[in-house]
């Protein structure tokens, strides 16, 4: 990894008795000597978002969330983009976005004894490491920060996964704090999600908690009950929503989603999405029921019908200056990848959309897992029913507005389990597939892989049979096998820390498709 500082060696100049203060170099009265948290904290925000939205690109497309209007692309087949920073914006995000600044933070705010600022800059770091872990494996962890390395060693995802523990404990610590100098009032101008309120970040934090345990099903140590504890004491409402605001007056300042910033256009709606918002997966004894979520995340074909490319195949149907009526849409709404223009597009796909980091919707459909997964299906049954509810809610408030009526039959219908005895994890997961679908690519993905795609876990749970289908055709170099991971970052680790990388397989044509920890009993 790049050396996260660079030091620069100045010739050493002598100055004599009759050198005035003014000509002193060491400081510059113009410029703040002193990283304030309050003015470091705001880009953070961006950072996040930026690292999820730009790796989505090759991501959505793995887990199906998205499709490509050409055939085998190397992401929709679970390949890798070797010699490239292709799939390292997580990676830049943890070590750069984030990385120093965060360090920066927690030193002025201990110093200064602001322990909301200490407290937020630890979840954000336990944030960065989880979503890191989740993606990429092993990290550099211990040494991540020390800025007189050359060469990091990587640590073993468990002790990634206990520094999110550690770290997000210590934030909810921080944030129920009453000493110090820090208030809620002093931070809002600062923190562009939650203004400052230390109960919805210390909510935010037990969502982290829930995440970290909740990825760990196949594991003997995992605790349904905790899981459930730690969702009861996180996001409790829409109102608490983590959504990385955007203001969309302009390229700089747009919705990397969004029309204006133009990164959608080559992608298609995926079968799958389709599928679980046409009913035909969620299908009951009455047949399939259209879902009134649909026509607000999804668009149909110039012929009224809605369609979606399976993996790995393409839209012959969309090229530039194809009329075809048949042709798939892409996220903005189009039919073609035809930028619609500023203003334009739908759903989380607007120019001035804020982005999720985390809902309420998600973290009910982790109880209902781990509440299934406890014996619990009364329990598990409610949250469903909560998250469904939640999710239908977040989708109408981004416009057009779903009518009560229109969300009341759907919850009335066969697409949705009517009794604890019959609610099963495929409809968990299906609905929580489609709770976050667009944002939440790095929690589907591990949800994939944790029930291994469609092949099930452990203990028989296949939750994505018959929904997920692998694409025809597998990158060479992975004989068959699909992808797990995504490598680090090739600008930083491939250049400059090959050593380190080597101990850990990362040169291996096949590292991207060895399975993690986390996934493993």
């Amino acid at each position: 990894m790049k050396r996260i500082y660079i030091t620069f060696a100045a010739a050493a100049v002598l100055l004599t008795t009759s050198c005035k203060k003014y000509l002193d170099v060491n400081t510059d009265t113009a410029t703040p000597q002193v990283a304030e948290s309050k003015t470091l904290t705001p880009p953070l925000f961006a950072q996040m978002e930026r690292g999820v939205q730009f790796d989505s690109r090759y991501l959505g497309p793995l887990i199906q969330n998205w499709g490509s209007s050409t055939a085998n692309v190397t992401g929709e087949i679970h390949g890798w983009y070797a010699g490239s920073d292709v799939t390292g914006e997580i990676w830049r995000t943890v070590y750069y976005g984030l990385g120093g600044n965060l360090s920066l933070i927690m030193d002025d705010a201990t110093a200064t004894k602001q322990y909301n600022y200490l407290g937020l800059a630890q979840s954000l770091r336990a944030w960065g490491w989880q979503i890191g872990t989740d993606y990429h494996g092993d990290l550099i962890l211990k040494q991540a920060f020390d800025a007189e390395r050359y060469v990091y060693e990587y640590d073993a995802q468990p002790e990634v996964y206990a520094e999110v523990v550690r770290l997000a404990n210590e934030s909810i610590a921080n944030f129920s704090r009453t000493d110090g100098t820090g208030t809620p009032a002093k931070m809002a101008v600062a923190d562009l999600v939650y203004k400052g309120d230390a109960s919805k970040w210390i909510k935010f934090n037990y969502g982290l908690l829930a995440r970290n345990l909740n990825n760990l099903v196949n594991k003997a140590s995992y605790d349904p009950a905790k899981v459930i504890e730690y969702v009861d004491k996180a996001l409790s409402s829409n109102a608490d929503n983590f959504i990385v605001p955007n203001n969309g007056s302009n390229a700089t300042d747009a919705n990397f989603f969004g029309p204006l910033r133009a990164n959608l256009g080559s992608y298609r709606q995926s079968r799958m999405i389709v599928g679980l918002l046409d009913g035909n997966y969620l299908a009951g004894a009455s047949g399939a029921v259209i879902d009134p979520r649909r026509s607000n995340m999804i668009t149909a074909s110039g012929d009224g019908v809605f369609r979606g490319v399976n993996p790995g195949e393409g839209d012959p149907n969309s090229a530039a200056a194809n009329t075809n009526t048949t042709a798939v849409a892409n996220p903005w709404g189009g039919r073609n990848s035809t930028n619609p223009g500023a203003g334009t597009g739908k759903f989380l796909n607007t120019d001035n959309a804020g982005f999720p980091i985390m809902t309420y919707a998600e973290m009910q459909f982790i109880k209902a897992e781990a509440a299934l997964r406890n014996n619990n299906a009364a329990l598990a049954h409610q949250a469903y029913l909560n998250g469904i509810s939640a999710h239908i809610d977040f989708v109408s408030s981004l416009k057009p507005e779903i009518p009560a009526a229109a969300k009341a039959a759907y919850l009335a219908s066969a697409a949705v389990v009517k009794t604890p005895a019959a609610l099963t994890l495929k409809h968990v997961m299906l609905q929580k597939y489609i709770a976050l679908w667009g944002y939440g690519f790095v929690e589907t993905w591990s949800d994939l892989r944790k029930y291994r795609y469609n092949k099930g876990d452990e203990k028989g749970n296949n939750p994505y049979v018959d929904v997920f289908q692998f694409p025809r055709t597998f990158f060479l170099d992975n004989s068959g096998k699909p992808a797990q991971r995504y490598r680090p970052r090739y600008n930083s680790e491939y250049l400059w820390n090959i050593a380190a990388l080597k101990k850990i397989g990362g040169d291996q044509p096949d590292y991207h498709t060895t399975v993690m920890w986390f996934t493993q009993p």
